[in-house]
């Protein structure tokens, strides 16, 4: 037997016992003096949560904000488009004219006098023309001044209305502001009064 083996053994246990004792020493420095935690970590979750969100709601208002302006655009070529019917005229126009026509016909297929051939073939035709064109004109009017005024109501929105958008409302109120005077004038027999007979 090696005479040397109980003083290794006792020197092993001596340095267990005092590496026990400095553990213990050290949980309790631990326990008494407990470090704090970095109050910059966050939950990775929480963070990618809310990016997330912040992510849904701009990608939200971006959607709402060109629907908006491309409502707004649409808006101001259709309130031009219906400025130029209400000076040109429409199909449904012609066909309210030929419809008066027929019905003047008709009242005065059994006889009548001249004046009253003429009011009734000629003249209602006319004014109904005048108040088909009058109505695209008070439309385009109408959707003009919408498509200006809207930006005042509501919630303000980020990027002003485009120039060329209020360019052409504008356009559109003008032609529609146009063709409903001629319209009046036209209905109340002031640019072209309807012939008279002789006598």
């Amino acid at each position: 037997m090696n005479p040397t083996t109980p003083e290794a053994v006792a020197d092993g246990e001596k340095t267990t016992d005092e590496t026990t004792e400095k553990t213990g020493t050290t949980d309790r420095t631990v326990a008494e003096n407990p470090e704090p935690q970095d109050q910059d970590e966050t939950d990775p979750e929480a963070v990618e949560e809310t990016e997330d969100t912040g992510d849904t709601e701009d990608a939200d208002d971006t959607d709402e904000a060109t629907s908006g302006r491309l409502a707004a655009a649409s808006a101001a070529v259709v309130s031009a488009g219906l400025g130029v019917v209400g000076l040109t005229g429409a199909w449904s126009g012609r066909v309210a004219a030929e419809r008066e026509t027929l019905i003047g016909q008709i009242k005065t297929s059994s006889g009548g006098s001249a004046a009253q051939q003429i009011n009734e073939i000629y003249g209602d035709a006319w004014h109904s023309t005048a108040l088909v064109n009058g109505l695209f004109g008070l439309l385009a009017l109408l959707v003009g001044a919408y498509v200006l005024v809207r930006p005042a109501f509501g919630a303000p929105a980020r990027q002003p209305q485009a120039g060329w958008v209020r360019a052409v409302a504008r356009g559109g109120i003008a032609l529609g502001t146009l063709g409903v005077l001629i319209s009046i004038a036209m209905y109340f027999d002031l640019i072209v009064a309807l012939p008279t007979t002789g006598g």
